[in-house]
């Protein structure tokens, strides 16, 4: 009945959403339900609630400062300056064949970039805000559809650490160890990178899966036009009234210090608000005489960011009081019902409640912990090998990432995607990637769990 009410509590929260009711009252709502369904008193849950908020403090205040990062390099002009050149060519070729050619080379530069943020130059998400709201009008010119761009930005967030142990992933698979250890059991940590190679092949099949079917071209209004604020984006295309700052090469000099002196901060410092920090210090610093201007900038990017900070702390509200009410691991805990059934079975469950677990918390590395305590006794006790269980645990963590209204892995392709209001957070990030990245993860980490069980 537990397992029952908790997976009724997520289908409110993606059923609500795709109502569209705002995710950040679906998760409060969300919040007071499973209070209610734990028998917490509504003074308990609200400071349960609080008190998760307060964990993600942190990373809102990091989301914020990186929109204020963005828009100082936005305001630079390099990123338009480079967009528009390539819409230039574009327009002196723009034959079917140019176009796909362009699309192609496009898609692969947004996946090695996505990619490279989690495991090369470990920034996360922040690379988005940067990269992608300068290039809606390339993608307009080339009637690319979003919900493809979505996909692929997820994809790059999401199949590294799950896979490759550097960067956030090495911090991924040492979660998963270190789950193994707390149970008494010692696995070489590279066997980890051998196990996930399985599942991983699902969502690289589902990547290309969606690049045929969202292959057909899909028409938006002219980015940053049709009467939406122009104040709240930094620079504005296809007009003669551009926000940005004529592009001078003494401008790619202060980017370039910005971003390594950011980067270089934050893997000393493991802290993305420092490193954010040190990059708009940088233009502070080389444009003393434009302080205000700047300034105005910095609030400017921070308050597209704002509504994204916003679902985080709800989201980190929402996920304490999903672990403090007890139902997760009561949940958990009924698989041990099913010792006697075939393994296929099992693991077909121990899945679904990773699935349900991670599409709630919206955290693949908050998942490992809570479901490794269960999974790995069970699976000792029904003699799965070890690389089975490397597999049910490493993709039972991984599988709600990408789909999840309250990842970051979501939230942050649609903060870029959705720059001038054209791009959905439900419709189309959520779904898609739920269906060609989380769906193939699911069938390859399941096929693989069995064969080695």
């Amino acid at each position: 009945m537990n397992m029952f009410e908790v997976t009724l509590v997520m289908l409110l929260i993606i059923v609500l959403s795709i109502r569209k009711m705002n995710i950040v009252l679906v998760l409060t709502l969300a919040s007071i339900i499973l209070g209610f369904l734990a028998h917490m008193d509504i003074l308990s849950m609200i400071e349960t609630y609080s008190h998760g908020i307060m964990n993600g403090a942190e990373i809102a205040l990091s989301y914020a400062l990186l929109g204020g990062f963005a828009a100082l390099i936005s305001y630079s002009g390099v990123t338009e300056y480079i967009v528009m050149q390539v819409i230039e060519k574009l327009n002196l070729s723009s034959t079917k064949k140019h176009k796909i050619i362009v699309k192609i080379i496009l898609i692969m530069i947004l996946t090695t970039l996505s990619m490279m943020s989690q495991n090369l130059i470990p920034i996360h998400i922040a690379f988005i805000p940067i990269v992608i709201p300068p290039m809606l009008s390339l993608f307009n010119e080339l009637q690319m559809n979003r919900k493809l761009i979505a996909v692929i930005l997820t994809f790059g967030l999401t199949f590294p650490y799950m896979l490759f142990p550097f960067g956030f992933g090495q911090i991924y698979h040492k979660t998963i160890q270190r789950a193994f250890i707390d149970q008494d059991v010692t696995i070489p940590f590279n066997e980890i990178f051998y196990a996930m190679l399985y599942p991983a092949l699902g969502m690289l099949i589902g990547l290309v899966i969606s690049v045929f079917v969202y292959n057909k071209d899909r028409k938006y209004r002219k980015a940053f036009e049709g009467g939406y604020n122009q104040n709240k984006v930094n620079h504005k295309f296809n007009n003669n009234n551009n926000k940005s700052k004529p592009f001078k090469k003494y401008d790619i000099v202060v980017i370039l210090i910005a971003i390594i002196s950011m980067l270089i901060v934050q893997l000393y410092t493991d802290s993305m608000i420092f490193g954010a920090l040190c990059g708009i210090l940088s233009y502070f610093l080389f444009y003393i005489k434009q302080w205000s201007l700047l300034d105005s900038k910095v609030i400017e990017g921070m308050q597209t960011m704002a509504y994204i900070s916003m679902i985080m702390l709800s989201a980190n509200g929402f996920s304490h009081v999903l672990t403090e009410s007890g139902k997760v691991k009561e949940a958990v805990n009924e698989i041990g019902k099913l010792e006697n059934s075939p393994d296929s079975l099992v693991i077909f469950v121990m899945l679904i409640i990773g699935l349900v677990i991670t599409l709630g918390i919206g955290s693949s590395f908050a998942t490992i912990p809570i479901i490794g305590s269960i999974f790995i006794p069970l699976g000792l006790e029904l003699e799965l090998s070890l690389t089975s269980l490397l597999i049910i645990v490493g993709t039972a963590g991984a599988l709600g990432d990408a789909g999840s209204p309250s990842s970051d892995s979501t939230l942050g392709p649609t903060a870029g995607l959705n720059m001038d209001g054209q791009h959905d957070h439900i419709n189309d990030t959520c779904i898609p990637t739920f269906i060609y990245l989380a769906i193939p993860l699911f069938i390859f980490g399941w096929v693989s769990a069995v064969i080695f069980a």
